[in-house]
C-alpha cells in the first residue's frame, strides 16, 4: 500500500462492526452519555441564535439576582413570538465557569418562571432547552431554597395556561431539568440523556462504586429510546450522523421544523383541553398496584 492511500483513523472511521453509528440500536447507554457530553455538542445559546429571530434577552429573578445558567427572553419561532428558557452550558472552559457549567441555582429557575408567567399574561407558547447534569447542590443554593424555587415551578407550569415544549438536547439531569420539563410536548434528541441522577451518582449509591457508571448507565433506562418507551416523552428528534456535534445547523434545522409543528397542534386546542391533559399525562406515569 502506498503512502498517499493511508488515511488516519478517527473514532467515527472505525472498523463497522464496532462504530456505535452504523447502527444507532447497537449504541449503548453509555455511549449515549458520552455522545449527549461532548464539549463541542450545540449550547442552548447556539439553538437560541439559528432558531429564533428578534431574541431579547430578560434578566434576573425580581428577587436576588441573574443566573447566568439559564438564558431567557422573547424571540420569533417563524411569525410566532414565544417566550424562550434555556438551561444551558458553555461553549469552552472560560463560558462554562460563567455558565456554572449549566447548574442552575434558585434565582435561575424563579427567573424562568417570571418569565413563564409573562408569557401566560400575553398568551405567548413557551419554549424551554435542557442541557444540565443538574441543579447545582451548592450552600448558596440551599441557603436560597433550591428545593422551593424547583417545586414552585413543577407546580405553576403543571397549570400554566400557555402551550409549554421542552426539548432535552444534551443532559436532563434530576429536577434540575425536569423544573422546566413538565410540559405539553416533551421532546429529546437522538442522543440526548434524561435521568434521576447521573450513572456516576447512581453507581456510587447503589454500589457505593462509581468506577461502575457504565453499568449504572445501562440500568438507569436513560436514552430516548428507553424513555419514549414508558411515555416519559412524547418524541425523538433525528440528530445528524454522529451526533448533533457533527453538523449543529442541520440539527437546529431539524428542530425547528419540529417546534414549529408540535406549536401548530398545541395551539389548535383549547387551553382548559391543554392543561387538564398536561396534568393528566405526569400524573399517569408510572406503574401503580393496590
Amino acid at each position: 500500500m502506498s503512502k498517499d492511500t493511508i488515511k488516519p483513523i478517527s473514532p467515527w472511521d472505525k472498523v463497522k462492526t464496532i462504530s456505535p453509528w452504523d447502527k444507532v440500536k447497537s449504541m449503548s447507554s453509555w455511549d449515549k452519555v458520552i455522545t449527549a457530553r461532548h464539549k463541542d455538542r450545540p449550547t442552548g445559546i447556539f439553538y437560541i441564535e439559528n432558531i429564533f429571530t428578534n431574541f431579547i434577552e430578560l434578566h434576573g429573578d425580581r428577587l436576588f439576582g441573574d443566573d447566568k445558567a439559564i438564558i431567557s427572553g422573547v424571540g420569533l419561532l417563524g411569525h410566532e413570538p414565544v417566550t424562550v428558557i434555556s438551561i444551558t452550558k458553555g461553549a469552552n472552559t472560560k463560558e462554562n465557569i460563567e455558565r456554572n457549567f449549566g447548574m442552575p441555582k434558585p434565582e435561575g429557575y424563579r427567573k424562568a418562571l417570571r418569565l413563564m408567567k409573562q408569557a401566560e399574561k400575553f398568551n405567548r407558547p413557551v419554549i424551554c432547552f435542557i442541557d444540565t447534569p443538574g441543579a447545582f447542590c451548592g450552600i448558596d443554593a440551599e441557603e436560597r431554597g433550591q428545593g422551593e424555587a424547583i417545586a414552585k415551578n413543577l407546580l405553576e407550569m403543571s397549570r400554566l395556561k400557555t402551550p409549554i415544549i421542552s426539548v432535552l438536547m444534551g443532559e436532563g439531569g434530576s429536577g434540575g431539568a425536569l423544573a422546566l420539563a413538565v410540559a405539553d410536548r416533551v421532546l429529546m434528541l437522538e442522543h440526548s440523556i434524561y435521568s434521576i441522577l447521573s450513572p456516576e451518582g447512581f453507581a456510587s449509591i447503589l454500589w457505593k462504586d462509581g468506577s461502575k457508571a457504565m453499568e449504572a448507565a445501562q440500568v438507569m433506562k436513560i436514552t430516548a429510546q428507553d424513555l419514549i418507551g414508558f411515555n416519559i416523552i412524547d418524541k425523538i428528534i433525528k440528530e445528524p450522523h454522529g451526533g448533533a456535534h457533527k453538523n449543529p445547523l442541520r440539527m437546529a434545522a431539524s428542530l425547528k421544523t419540529e417546534l414549529l409543528e408540535e406549536l401548530l397542534d398545541l395551539k389548535e386546542k383549547p387551553i382548559d383541553k391543554l392543561t387538564k391533559e398536561r396534568y393528566e399525562k405526569f400524573r399517569n406515569m408510572g406503574k401503580f398496584s393496590k
